[in-house]
């Protein structure tokens, strides 16, 4: 890995950590965590309390490799909707967002928006 590179991971975790002191997910409002990389996205609900996954949602899933790349805007919108469905399926409508140390812009601004339009709560 190269300096900038693991500079740029480095302060990523730095962000992260930061934004998970003052997010935690509960059973009646769980955490949606958001993790994206240069080729795929991964989206989880996640109950923090319990420490389980409720449900998930990844770009490298067959249906959704069928749909396109993982790693634009659209494929972002499309795990938006689909973890807000199985969120909603589940029994979860209100989640704490927690964009993972990663910018609030592009692909991750997509999925809270999606997500939002979908039904899911923020």
């Amino acid at each position: 890995m190269s300096k900038v590179a693991q500079k740029r991971r480095e302060s990523r975790l730095v962000r992260h950590a930061r934004v998970r002191k003052k997010i935690h997910g509960t059973a009646e409002r769980p955490r949606l965590a958001v993790y994206r990389s240069n080729r795929h996205l991964v989206l989880q609900v996640i109950d923090d309390d319990l420490g389980r996954t409720i449900v998930s949602a990844s770009s490298q899933e067959a249906t959704q490799r069928a749909a396109g790349r993982g790693s634009n805007v659209e494929a972002a919108t499309r795990l938006g909707q689909l973890i807000a469905e199985r969120a909603k399926s589940a029994g979860v409508d209100k989640v704490v967002f927690d964009r993972g140390g990663f910018a609030y812009h592009g692909r991750i601004a997509a999925v809270a928006a999606a997500a939002r339009e979908a039904g899911l709560e923020f």
